[in-house]
Parts: C-alpha cells; structure tokens; sequence
C-alpha cells in the first residue's frame, strides 16, 4: 500500500484590533502570511497557532476557516534536486492576542499592514489570489486547486 504524499499546511491571516493584517517577509516569497506544515501528532488549529509564533513572535487565536487549497503540481524545490509533493492548505482567519512583531529563521520582516494596503505587498500570484479570497471573505469557505509553476493557473474554483 502506497500512502499520500500530499503535504498538509496551514496559513493563518492574523488580524489586530485596529483591522490590520500581519504580513512575513519570507527569504523565498517574499510578503505572505505565517504559515507551514503541520507536524506529526499536531491538529491544524494547532499547527497554524505554532508557525505563526514561530515566524512572526504572535500569539494568536484562530476565528474560522476561510478556505481550502490544492496545489495539485510537481516542482523542485529551492535546492534545485528534491521532488515537492503536491499540497493541501487551509486558510484560517485569526485574531490577534499578544505579542510583538519579531523575525525568525524563516522571515526577515514582521509588520502590520492596513487591509487596504496589503496587496501593495504581496506580490507572488498564488499568494495575491489568497489574499483576495482573505480580504473579500463573507462566510463561504473557499475551494480551488491550482499549479504554482511553470506559472501559477487555477484548475478549480468554488465555494463549498
């Protein structure tokens, strides 16, 4: 028996009192969101409360789900050798509780962004269509899959 070989991760879009979003500078997508892999023995809750601490020094909460993402493609990774498998993400809207901005290994840059201005720092294609999905979210949970290289297409898009 085969098991899968999909990676399951976690993005939480924190928000603070004031209506900003926390925006990482990471080394290789540049603006995004905290988020990662979830580990052995971890929930998604979980997992998604860890990397955000981890990169970006905040203590959030997680308020709902605001979508669910395949990204169905193969590609190499960063070192140019290793195959990545394909990936499913949940996107969770969280709400800020303590904590201040402060870089990790992973991100160079923590900062607090007006809504309004976030996508004037996203700038990765998969990521710009998250954070709309994000920025524009009425309570339907949102479904796509997609390929992120050679160019970012969409295959699917819904709600569900």
């Amino acid at each position: 028996m085969n098991f899968p070989t999909h990676i399951v991760g976690a993005a939480g879009y924190v928000e603070d009192k004031c209506g900003n979003l926390l925006l990482v500078k990471t080394h290789h997508r540049g603006y995004d969101t905290a988020g990662g892999q979830i580990e052995i023995g971890e929930n998604l809750e979980e997992g998604v409360l860890r990397e955000i601490f981890e990169e970006s020094g905040i203590t959030a909460s997680v308020r709902c789900l605001v979508g669910v993402y395949s990204n169905v493609g193969q590609h190499l990774f960063y070192d140019g050798v290793t195959n990545v498998p394909t990936k499913v993400m949940f996107d969770f809207l969280c709400d800020y509780i303590d904590g201040q901005p402060t870089v990790s290994n992973e991100t160079n840059e923590v900062i607090w962004v007006p809504k309004n201005e976030v996508m004037k720092f996203v700038t990765t294609p998969v990521l710009k269509y998250r954070f709309e999905k994000v920025l524009n979210f009425t309570g339907k949970i949102h479904y796509a899959s997609y390929i992120t290289k050679p160019e970012f297409k969409v295959l699917t898009d819904r709600y569900i």
